[in-house]
């Protein structure tokens, strides 16, 4: 089956549209990659979304809006993956959508929304379309993320050692050999807040660690992040912009004076890699096969490697997964999944009572119909 996943991550700089052909054989998913499309948002509709996301206020009517505009944003990146990638033999689509709400208090998760209305994309593709995976977990008892921890279970399985996959987006996951998997803390947030707060809007990250490079971390203002309670919380756990935002930020730089910006950035920079360090020790790993916009930063990267002497820390792209299209493959997955009648959560990662059947399906133009039941979900995912 050909499918497109659709992600956009809590960076919400772009949508990705990666294309795959999945194929159950025997016990194994084998997934081909056909490549990926990124479709930025555009700025009015970027800085909407960013205006209404914690901690900003919003209203319904402005709910309705984004659910809509994104809905369609994400529907052109969808018409597009099947032109260019599929050439027009797209079977079925998996929308992620745009999150902007993740209800948590402590380790409990309440509820989650996601954003980009499915009928949008399922009327201009034609095509059946797996949306709202999350929310199934949650009310299982979950915590809603990470669910790629199953895509990373299947897909290590049987390397040597241990090990760990990490993914660094605007927050930071990762997922251990026993299934274990929950979000580190803060990937990119603090870090893409701090470059937009100290350019005024003329940077929307760190390009290339730039400004981390220049800089140097402040000892003490690091100490002051590291107290956020989040960090002591035992797994599984999960965490959002709602959290790490640019008023943490400001909270947490009160009484130190005036910093330049060069060491401010440094400083989040090394939170990351250290939250994401102590993360990786717990687990015991041996290696590290990493993916997201965070790889791109050399800077943070650079640190995450001295701080983990006598771990192999690698790019996805070794091992065959695009690294930037990963997240977006994994949902074309866990579509696949749905659209076959299998669970597509582990509960060792999220914290269920149970293995869900997750999302919805929103019928294409013509009429539904559901493959066989595959009966057993897969044990090991091949790349082709």
């Amino acid at each position: 089956m050909r499918v497109i996943g659709l992600m956009s991550g809590t960076s919400y700089d772009a949508i990705d549209a990666a294309a795959a052909d999945l194929d159950l054989v025997g016990d194994s998913l084998v997934l081909k990659p056909l490549g990926m499309v990124s479709e930025p948002y555009d700025g009015e509709l970027r800085e909407t979304l960013a205006a209404a996301l914690p901690p900003g206020t919003t209203t319904l009517g402005e709910v309705c809006r984004l659910d809509t505009l994104i809905g369609q944003a994400f529907a052109a990146a969808a018409v597009r993956a099947d032109r260019e990638l599929c050439d027009g033999r797209a079977e079925l689509v998996a929308s992620h959508g745009q999150t902007v709400y993740h209800w948590v208090t402590g380790k409990e998760v309440h509820g989650t929304l996601q954003l980009g209305q499915p009928a949008w994309i399922a009327e201009a593709t034609g095509l059946p379309v797996v949306a709202d995976f999350r929310p199934r977990d949650i009310a299982a008892g979950g915590q809603g993320a990470p669910l790629v921890s199953l895509v990373d279970l299947l897909w290590l399985r049987g390397r040597p050692g241990r090990p760990v996959a990490l993914n660094i987006g605007g927050i930071a996951n990762l997922t251990a050999p026993d299934g274990t998997a929950f979000d580190t803390g803060p990937g990119c947030a603090l870090i893409d807040a701090a470059a937009r707060g100290f350019s005024g809007g003329a940077l929307a990250y760190d390009t290339d660690g730039a400004l981390a490079g220049r800089g140097r971390v402040h000892g003490p203002l690091l100490d002051r992040l590291l107290e956020e309670p989040y960090y002591a919380l035992p797994a599984p756990k999960t965490t959002g912009k709602e959290l790490f935002h640019l008023g943490h930020l400001r909270d947490a730089l009160a009484g130190f004076g005036t910093l330049p910006a060069e060491d401010v950035v440094a400083t989040l920079t090394m939170l990351t890699a250290r939250t994401v360090a102590d993360a990786v020790r717990t687990t015991g790993a041996t290696e590290v096969v990493a993916s997201g916009g965070g790889t791109r930063n050399p800077v943070l990267m650079g640190m995450l490697g001295e701080l983990l002497p006598g771990v192999a820390v690698r790019i996805s792209d070794e091992l065959g997964l695009p690294s930037g299209a990963k997240e977006a493959y994994a949902f074309a997955v866990l579509g696949f999944l749905t659209l076959h009648g299998l669970p597509g959560t582990e509960p060792a990662s999220t914290g269920a009572r149970h293995p869900s059947v997750l999302g919805s399906v929103t019928p294409g133009r013509d009429e539904l119909r559901l493959p066989p039941p595959a009966g057993r979900r897969p044990t090991r995912l091949l790349l082709g």
